[in-house]
């Protein structure tokens, strides 16, 4: 078996998620190997939102860096819970939900972890008025 190692990565490359909002990846099973965690930065341009969707079988977690976010939930995303700077969230798996920034002029900075390692091949995109 081989020795396990620790490793630091610096996300520097923007990629665009099936949710819609720009990320920085950083531990994941694609980055260090990871078998059963992702942890990422995802930026949410001012004004910006998600496309409604939801995660199979993984939760998420949020911890909001800077800026002011709505999240609506359920399934015609009826709820809504505001995120500012210093606040968690927790999403459980499957519920459909979005992001909104709160700000047009500012962009919403969070750090995003999930129980998975490939999480974004579990995003299924949401459409409310089913």
């Amino acid at each position: 078996m081989p020795e396990a190692t620790v490793q630091g990565i610096r996300p520097d490359v923007e990629v665009m998620t099936r949710q819609r909002l720009p990320y920085f990846v950083g531990i994941s099973g694609q980055t260090v190997g990871a078998t059963g965690l992702s942890m990422h930065l995802v930026v949410i341009p001012p004004g910006g939102r998600a496309d409604p969707h939801l995660h199979v079988g993984y939760e998420t977690g949020i911890y909001v860096l800077e800026g002011r976010v709505c999240t609506r939930w359920g399934t015609s995303l009826e709820n809504e819970t505001i995120s500012e700077t210093g606040d968690f969230l927790f999403i459980p798996p499957g519920v459909p939900h979005e992001a909104i920034n709160l700000s047009d002029t500012a962009p919403a900075r969070a750090v995003v972890a999930r129980n998975d390692p490939a999480e974004q091949d579990k995003v299924e995109p949401f459409d409310p008025g089913r």
